[in-house]
Formats: structure tokens, C-alpha cells, sequence
């Protein structure tokens, strides 16, 4: 089997390219989970793409600073819009909510309602460890395989807080309950690194790839 045809039997996923992180860890662990992972700015790509992934780290007002002079604003909400899985990674989660405490005159991608906030006061911050995730929609094909005790890793000060509580997927215990993981129709998005979270995090992207190629 030639490399071309091992990747046609693989499903696309354009992996937003807009010069924010690491974003080839989760290029690499999208590729281990069966994908031909790309990173991109390439707007017909991502159109073509069976599946689009928002990585991100660092500060919210940044990532979409730089998100828009990518000129990957528009394409992400196409994606969404389409009906595509559509997957927001940490910082990338954030900037799928309309706004951030982070930076009051950033706006965000609008896509999930509601509000990122930060941590409340009393446990060390950031959250910066493993912890154990407390499934609120064990029936999610994103969480299926994870464990019975799946624990997967953090490094945050702030978290998600949608408008409509029945969004949250997932909730982790820090100091008080804090969103770890969200639903909102085709757009999964979680708060913790499944490309450092060992077998539960690999088995997550392996689940979006599976969502992906099944389309």
C-alpha cells in the first residue's frame, strides 16, 4: 500500500494553523488516532476536511487576535455551521464562548453562549496537574472507552460557563466544580490537553477520528 492510499483511508482533519502553541502535539496525536491530521490555514481545505480541530494556549484576547489575522475566524464558524465535528482544545474551547473574564474587550467565536470565567479563589492557580473527570453525558460518543476512573491533565485559570447548563459534558472537583468538557450539537470541546493525557486523552482524539470518519 503506497503512503497516498494509507491517507485516503484515513479522514481528514484540519488541525487550525494560526501560530499559537504546540500545535503539532495535537497534530501527532490526531495521526495516532487514524487521522490524516493537516495543519492548516488553507480555507478550502478545512471546507473539505471531514473534521476541524481549534487547539490553543496562552491568553484568550491573543489566540484570537491571532486567529483573526490568520483569517481563520470565518472558516472556523463555517465549519461549525456545516455540521462537521468541529473540536476546541483548551484555549481553543475558550474561544468557541461568546466572551472571557480574561479579556473584557475580546470577543470570541460566539459559538457555545455563555461566559469564560476564572477559577474561583482557594485552590492554587492555575490548575496545573491530572484530575479525575466526572462525566455528565457518559453516552457521548467523544467519551466513550475513557475508564471507569479517567483521569486527564490540566493547565488553566479559567473555565467555561455556559448559558445553558445541559452543554457541560464533563466536570472535574478543584476547590469547587469547575467544566472540564462540552456539547453543543456537531462541536465537542474540552478544557483539559488529551494530547498529554495517556490513554484517555489518545482515546478521546481516537473517538473524534471514529465521529470523524463516520460522516
Amino acid at each position: 500500500m503506497t503512503r497516498a492510499t494509507e491517507l485516503s483511508d484515513r479522514p481528514l482533519i484540519a488541525v487550525l494553523d494560526y501560530g499559537i502553541g504546540n500545535l503539532h502535539s495535537a497534530q501527532k496525536a490526531l495521526e495516532r488516532g487514524g487521522a490524516d491530521a493537516r495543519l492548516t490555514a488553507d480555507p478550502g481545505l478545512i471546507a473539505d476536511a471531514a473534521g476541524v480541530v481549534l487547539p490553543g494556549v496562552g491568553a484568550f484576547g491573543a489566540c484570537m487576535d491571532a486567529l483573526r489575522e490568520a483569517g481563520l475566524e470565518t472558516p472556523s464558524q463555517d465549519a461549525v455551521a456545516s455540521g462537521k465535528p468541529f473540536l476546541g482544545i483548551c484555549v481553543g474551547m475558550q474561544m468557541l464562548f461568546t466572551k472571557s473574564e480574561e479579556d473584557a474587550h475580546a470577543a470570541g467565536l460566539a459559538v457555545i453562549p455563555g461566559t469564560v470565567k476564572w477559577i474561583p479563589a482557594g485552590p492554587k492557580i492555575p490548575q496545573m496537574q491530572w484530575n479525575r473527570l466526572d462525566l455528565s453525558h457518559p453516552g457521548d460518543p467523544m467519551l466513550q472507552g475513557l475508564g471507569s476512573d479517567p483521569y486527564v491533565y490540566f493547565v488553566h485559570s479559567l473555565h467555561g460557563v455556559p448559558d445553558d447548563v445541559d452543554v457541560v459534558a464533563a466536570t472535574v472537583e478543584y476547590g469547587t466544580t469547575l467544566n472540564a468538557a462540552f456539547r453543543l450539537n456537531n462541536v465537542f470541546a474540552v478544557q483539559f490537553h488529551p494530547e498529554k493525557s495517556s490513554v484517555p486523552g489518545l482515546q478521546l482524539l481516537a473517538n473524534f477520528v471514529t465521529v470523524c470518519g463516520d460522516r
